[in-house]
């Protein structure tokens, strides 16, 4: 090899190394933020945010615990996101290997004649070697760009799976609090249908006797239907609520892991801090999600922008070739060529300044939808704060109606009983007994519910902390 052909290859490497290294960043600048949020939480608890606790370490009880651990590991949805994941992961991967040269090995045998030559004696050619095909010259940061945007989208993608594991743990809880609350109302209703047996068979045996017209007695049976319709409401909402369970869960689940007790809490905090109200955007992996996106946009603005200047790309071969296959590889037959293709097109009515234009508008897009993320996060966070800041306040006042009205009927039966009183006076109070202890359960229904709410709304959930 002579010094020239050396020398030769030695600038054309640096050359294309110093070009390589002059690449532009056409990207745009991530946009300037305009959320309008409060520095605070509405209702601020002090301490650090219950997000930071894993699920296990959140919810106290072990039945629910098992649903939520089959329901991660079962969840149709949750596993099509982890399926995201991976496609995201090889899409990037696809992308980032578009920065290097794509090299090939390639062989050939021709058999041919030359008709101005000597049209009757055919002659074969052999070759064999390694090319490189169109490989760009990345001089304006188009294919750095289009990685960052398969990077950002690898993120987004694994953000949201994130954000599904969140929401799947907080509606897992929730159902299962569904079917514990449907099995104790249906407990009180079929309690009340008893009572309200007893009332009817009273007040017939009054009626048949003669000392009460059929007015009552009609009276006592729309109690007792009212309250066999209850009985079936309720028994329709528990099926509900397993039914739920069991799509949430991805399998039926077994009748030992669902409630079959009034629960009293849901977790083991007492306090139920939030912490800085900045952290929600550590916490919360939707708004991470969304920031990539942002990032995502930013970087397609720069691929668009380097549409508008040459595409140039470098092919190459080397290798041996011969009209004598068994001098392949003798000395002489090496072979190698190397050179740059351009494209630029000169006339495309506008279509690249509008793919720029999209690309910024998209962007726009992308920002607009960050800041909506952002406020819904802490309309949701101070939503369950205002709930949870007053449902203590609204428990006591409820129990007490309860204690009241449950002293109010059971001193008109007695009235009615001995004659004082009649039977429309036992209904009223029932009544009023009745809806206010349905409505102590929904409060305290509403309590827990509020407190997976939060715990979901601060961004907690996933099976460990984010860092």
């Amino acid at each position: 090899m002579s010094k020239v052909t050396v020398l030769s290859r030695g600038l054309l490497i640096s050359t294309l190394s110093m070009t390589m290294m002059a690449c532009m960043n056409m990207q745009a600048p991530q946009p300037m933020i305009k959320s309008d949020i409060p520095q605070n939480f509405a209702q601020t608890n002090t301490g650090i945010s219950i997000a930071h606790q894993g699920y296990k370490q959140f919810f106290v009880d072990t039945q629910l615990l098992q649903v939520i651990e089959i329901s991660l590991n079962n969840n149709r949805d949750l596993r099509t996101a982890t399926l995201n994941i991976q496609r995201a992961q090889q899409q990037y991967q696809i992308s980032k290997n578009a920065q290097l040269p794509s090299i090939g090995a390639n062989g050939s045998a021709v058999r041919q004649a030359n008709p101005s030559v000597n049209p009757n004696n055919p002659y074969s050619t052999f070759q064999v070697g390694l090319g490189v095909t169109a490989y760009e010259l990345d001089f304006w940061g188009r294919v750095k760009s289009l990685k960052d945007v398969a990077l950002n989208n690898y993120f987004a993608t694994q953000s949201a799976q994130e954000a599904m594991q969140i929401s799947l743990v907080s509606q897992v809880s929730q159902a299962w609090l569904d079917y514990a609350f449907a099995q104790e109302n249906l407990e009180f209703a079929q309690q009340t249908l008893k009572t309200q047996l007893d009332a009817y068979n009273l007040n017939k045996k009054r009626f048949d006797v003669g000392i009460d017209s059929e007015i009552p007695l009609g009276q006592a049976q729309i109690s007792v239907e009212t309250a066999r319709n209850d009985v079936a409401a309720y028994k329709t909402q528990m099926s509900q609520a397993q039914n739920l369970l069991n799509l949430l869960a991805g399998q039926n689940i077994p009748q030992q892991l669902l409630p079959n007790h009034m629960i009293k809490n849901i977790s083991s905090e007492t306090s139920f801090a939030t912490g800085l109200s900045s952290d929600l955007l550590n916490h919360r992996p939707d708004l991470k999600a969304a920031e990539y996106q942002l990032k995502a946009a930013g970087a397609n603005i720069g691929a668009a922008k380097a549409r508008m200047y040459p595409n140039i790309s470098l092919t190459g071969s080397t290798g041996y070739a011969s009209t004598e296959l068994k001098d392949l590889f003798k000395s002489g037959g090496f072979s190698w060529s190397v050179g740059p293709s351009i494209d630029l097109p000169i006339f495309d009515w506008g279509t690249r300044k509008a793919n720029i234009k999209i690309a910024e508008t998209e962007q726009q897009i992308a920002l607009a939808d960050y800041e909506k993320a952002i406020q819904s996060a802490f309309r949701e966070v101070n939503d369950a704060l205002a709930t949870h800041a007053h449902i203590e306040d609204r428990l006591n006042a409820q129990r007490r109606l309860v204690s009241a009205t449950d002293t109010t009927y059971k001193l008109s039966t007695a009235r009615f009983i001995t004659g004082i009183e009649s039977y429309l006076t036992v209904l009223d109070a029932q009544r009023s007994a009745y809806a206010a202890q349905q409505s102590l359960l929904m409060l305290e229904h509403t309590k827990l519910n509020n407190q997976i709410e939060l715990y979901k709304a601060l961004g907690g959930g996933l099976s460990k902390p984010i860092s």
